[in-house]
């Protein structure tokens, strides 16, 4: 049995288009025609292939490079081995990533898991759901009540939709998905397994043990929004938890009630927000960061992988450790802590 080929080009682009669409300079017009059809990591390669080469660490890979072309900074452009054209760009890898967007459209976006167009017969759609023309509801979706659904959006299998929630244009609801108690933009890809507008974490103690706090509040996520598989948004307990414009949210995160996230973030994996923490724009997290409840993180700021927490962050500040500062304080602590811990080592031996 031959292997399936998961993901085809849209079609072959030659280095001169390339430089063209990316902004490029090709070194050597004459290999403007040398024909892409796939991509690579550098160190792999291949005949028909674009792969980028970027950072000093990097460098060595130019000498043995075997692709057709590679696009790399102007220090690196001399470097590279005879045949293979050269593309120079001041950020290689954001020129390889719209490259690869225009070569693998299908890898870029989301489409349908079962081939299906139009409004699949084993879907379950409420009467009063409004779904526009050019939308995709797959077999198993349930669409409930007074829902709509903008045109080019495709709704998995199995996802449901719960009432009321409006789903904006050219999105796409993944498989196993629910939503309720959501407004979501356009362009807007939740994947599969995640979890919006379930109740937020409110209990207050009680006689008997804790009492359930109501959530009356939804989920907003606003245009060109990406959130990743089995992640979970909780809807507000009175206002509403909102994620601005342009966020890109990992899998297996945890959103709590009333968090406000600003636009353009990025947020990895497994980190979790607590309730009512305001996120500015441009913020980017680590893989695995956890922030305590109503705390403000300034725009721009860094927050650095594996670190907890406790106290505001100002704009455009880097912090880390557990709990986290500022990362310079940070660094130099573990510095006096291998010092210390050297020196103890040290005085043992002496013993």
């Amino acid at each position: 049995m031959t292997d399936p080929v998961f993901f085809a080009p849209s079609r072959r682009y030659t280095a001169g288009e390339v430089a063209n669409l990316t902004g490029a300079q090709l070194v050597d017009s004459g290999q403007s025609l040398i024909s892409i059809e796939a991509l690579a990591p550098a160190n792999e390669g291949g005949q028909d292939a674009l792969v980028f080469v970027d950072g000093k660490r990097n460098f060595a890979l130019m000498q043995s490079l075997k692709a057709a072309a590679v696009l790399c900074p102007a220090e690196f452009a001399g470097k590279a081995p005879a045949g293979i054209a050269v593309l120079v760009h001041p950020r290689p890898q954001q020129a390889f990533a719209l490259v690869g967007r225009l070569l693998f459209p299908q890898a870029a976006t989301p489409g349908p898991m079962t081939g299906e167009t139009g409004i699949s017969p084993h879907a379950h759609i409420d009467p009063s759901a409004h779904v526009e023309s050019g939308a995709i509801i797959e077999a198993g979706a349930v669409i409930g009540p007074r829902v709509s659904v903008g045109g080019g959006t495709v709704i998995a299998p199995h996802a449901v939709i719960g009432h009321s929630c409006q789903i904006g244009r050219d999105g796409y609801i993944g498989p196993g998905t629910s939503v309720q108690y959501a407004l979501i933009g356009n362009r807007v890809i939740i994947h599969g397994g995640a979890r919006i507008g379930q109740d937020g974490f409110g209990f207050v103690g009680g006689a008997k043990g804790p009492e359930r706090v109501p959530q009356i509040g939804r989920v907003i996520i606003q245009d060109d929004v990406e959130i990743g598989s089995n992640t979970t948004v909780d809807r507000g307990a009175m206002s509403d938890t909102i994620i601005g414009q342009g966020t890109k949210i990992d899998n297996l995160v945890q959103i709590a009630h009333n968090v406000r996230i600003g636009r353009n973030c990025i947020i990895a994996g497994l980190s979790g927000i607590s309730g009512s923490v305001v996120v500015g724009d441009n913020v980017t997290m680590g893989g695995g960061v956890g922030l305590a409840d109503h705390l403000t993180i300034g725009t721009g700021a860094k927050l650095a992988a594996r670190s907890g927490f406790m106290s505001n962050v100002p704009a455009g500040e880097i912090w880390g450790g557990y709990p986290a500062q500022p990362m310079a304080e940070a660094m130099r602590e573990i510095a006096m802590l291998r010092k210390l811990a050297r020196t103890r080592k040290q005085g043992d031996g002496n013993g």
